[in-house]
């Protein structure tokens, strides 16, 4: 397998048809056979695959490169989420546009060419693969939490807990889903997912959700600024799953696919083992 059939198969579960801006083939390889996998790698860990006789290192977070450089264009696709639950287009666009400015401007500065120029360096195939996995975290959990909600409208937020802590991923990491806004008795009305797009999209879209309807916001993080904006809000909760727990969801359901396909996965760096 190359890195190039690898980053499809990513795309193909995601139901992308092209490579988002924050993912990228940053050191193109073939004749994979055994891959290092992890949420966060530098070049300790691309030291580390040469040392274990990796064929090739997959990122989840953007490692360098264009998925690092243009990052913030992706932070768009929050837009199409959340007119998915009812918030105007021309709403959505508003109320992103505040954090996403201050991502750009934060994010210009940055040195993107770090682990990208190692890679190169060590001749180590690199992939970068975040918001393919993402999307696919953000449709299994939100699947889950449909059916808790289907089978019960009067459902609490402790009852999505139990649901997430059916899945071995929120089972096994130690930071479990914890309410940050809301209590675990709190009614959850309609749960709604928001794991995709970047990052998050600061307090005044998590307001906008609420004001669409949403109850329950289950994301795998939030900043202290933002839960200090919705709790004065009041109408809504926000359910924090938890980040690497999310991540190796998405991730997991694409690396069963390449274990299938015949590829040895090593999962280090945050990505949670399910087997």
């Amino acid at each position: 397998m190359n890195t190039q059939e690898i980053m499809d198969i990513a795309l193909k579960l995601a139901g992308l048809t092209e490579i988002p801006a924050d993912s990228a083939i940053l050191v193109p390889g073939e004749g994979i056979k055994k891959v290092l996998v992890g949420v966060d790698m530098g070049t300790a860990e691309l030291l580390l695959a040469k040392e274990l006789g990796v064929d090739c290192v997959i990122g989840h977070h953007p490692v360098g490169g264009t998925a690092r450089a243009n990052f913030i264009t992706v932070m768009d696709n929050q837009i199409d989420r959340m007119v998915q639950a009812g918030i105007p287009i021309n709403k959505a666009e508003k109320v992103l546009a505040k954090k996403r400015g201050k991502v750009e401007r934060g994010s210009h500065s940055r040195n993107y060419d770090t682990v990208h120029s190692a890679a190169k360096l060590l001749g180590m195939p690199l992939l970068s693969i975040h918001t393919p996995t993402d999307i696919l975290a953000q449709n299994i959990v939100q699947e889950v939490m449909d059916k808790v909600y289907a089978e019960n409208n009067q459902a609490k937020v402790s009852d999505l807990i139990e649901a997430l802590m059916e899945m071995p991923e929120y089972q096994r990491d130690l930071n479990k889903p914890v309410v940050r806004v809301g209590s675990k008795e709190s009614y959850s009305g309609k749960p709604f997912v928001t794991m995709a797009g970047g990052t998050g999209g600061g307090s005044d879209v998590l307001k906008a959700y609420f004001e669409a309807g949403v109850g329950t916001l289950v994301t795998m993080h939030i900043p202290e600024d933002d839960i200090k904006a919705i709790k004065d809000q009041n109408i809504g909760n926000v359910l924090v799953a938890g980040h690497m727990s999310s991540d190796s969801v998405g991730i997991n359901a694409f690396l069963k696919v390449l274990e299938e396909k015949g590829i040895e996965v090593i999962r280090m760096s945050g990505v949670i083992d399910p087997h």
